[in-house]
């Protein structure tokens, strides 16, 4: 019984990655049906196709920063995989978590569901995906003292209690991020969680993990960056802090893909009496750029997979039974 109980878990996990895929297909689509094809083809249109194809390189380098994470978690675990495997991993985990949310969940169950089939134990799958939810929160711990400093100050309220929430915020961002550096070079002993070894990493690779997850941001930024400055006269350096406050916020907000909250907070928190239209056309297209196109492309990819994993089932399967045939007769 307890084998069966076991059985049940472990396929309700690894078919929880397409349910999280689906999750995150009607997620996009929620918030693009708000607005008709005619308003979304203006936005598009209004954006220089120039612009439009430099967002579209910005967001292809930042899912291979986003897989980057995978790969600093396999060396963290002191496992060896192709390349292919892990950044195809990476992909279609972060396309389907920045969409629906729940990273841990939504993208572990998805990397549950190929890792097991490339031979990793389940404390070894965990133990990645945990790697990877400590390399965002120090990349925002880093990211919110960067957007403290680079955001204008009008962006945190003109009350007191405003700016004392962010100046505690940024002070408890660099604490964070000061023991999590002291630790990973002095606190050498394994930490025991639910029978799992977690080993802290190098300080090294705590570096890594910062600059991996902030040039994971700062792409990301890009994809928005080049789409709105055609109508926006903004400098990079205040754009960048409004964007990493809005996508910080966004992201703790727990709302999948921060829908509305990163919208409306950067409307708010952008500087100057702007189009409010194509603003939001930028911001449009951001959606579609960052999270509508790789949400597609994830999943013409991960169903070609499955199809082809299936196709070598039933080979296997077929090769099996003939053989079995040959030597009853």
């Amino acid at each position: 019984m307890a084998f069966q109980t076991k059985r049940l878990l472990k396929k309700l996990v690894s078919w929880a990655g397409l349910f999280f895929f689906i999750l995150a297909a009607y997620m996009i689509y929620h918030q693009l049906s708000k607005y008709n094809l005619e308003d979304i083809k203006d936005a598009l249109l209004s954006i220089p196709r120039e612009n439009l194809f430099y967002a579209c390189m910005a967001s292809l380098f930042g899912y291979v920063a986003l897989s980057s994470y995978d790969y600093l978690a396999l060396r963290y675990v002191r496992r060896k995989l192709a390349a292919w495997k892990w950044i195809f991993a990476g992909f279609i985990g972060f396309s389907i978590s920045n969409n629906a949310g729940h990273a841990i969940v939504s993208g572990g169950a998805i990397r549950y569901r190929l890792y097991t089939r490339w031979r990793f134990h389940a404390s070894e799958i965990v133990k990645m995906v945990t790697f990877s939810g400590f390399t965002y929160l120090v990349a925002c711990f880093f990211l919110i003292i960067v957007g403290y400093f680079l955001t204008p100050s009008h962006a945190f309220g003109d009350g007191a209690v405003s700016h004392l929430t962010t100046v505690v915020t940024t002070i408890i961002s660099a604490i964070g991020l000061l023991i999590y550096f002291a630790a990973s070079i002095f606190y050498k002993k394994p930490l025991m969680i639910k029978g799992i070894a977690f080993d802290l990493p190098s300080f090294r690779m705590a570096l890594a993990q910062v600059f991996i997850g902030g040039a994971d941001i700062l792409l990301a930024s890009l994809v928005l960056y080049f789409s709105l400055i055609p109508f926006v006269e903004i400098n990079f350096d205040t754009f960048i802090g409004v964007f990493i406050i809005a996508q910080v916020l966004g992201v703790f907000s727990q709302v999948p893909g921060g829908l509305g909250v990163f919208e409306g907070l950067f409307l708010y928190i952008l500087p100057g009496d702007n189009n409010q239209i194509y603003v939001f056309g930028a911001l449009i297209a951001y959606r579609i750029i960052y999270y509508l196109l790789p949400l597609v492309i994830s999943g013409v990819i991960l169903l070609s997979y499955e199809l082809y994993l299936r196709g070598i089932r039933s080979r296997i399967i077929a090769s099996y039974a003939k053989r079995k045939m040959q030597q009853e007769s």
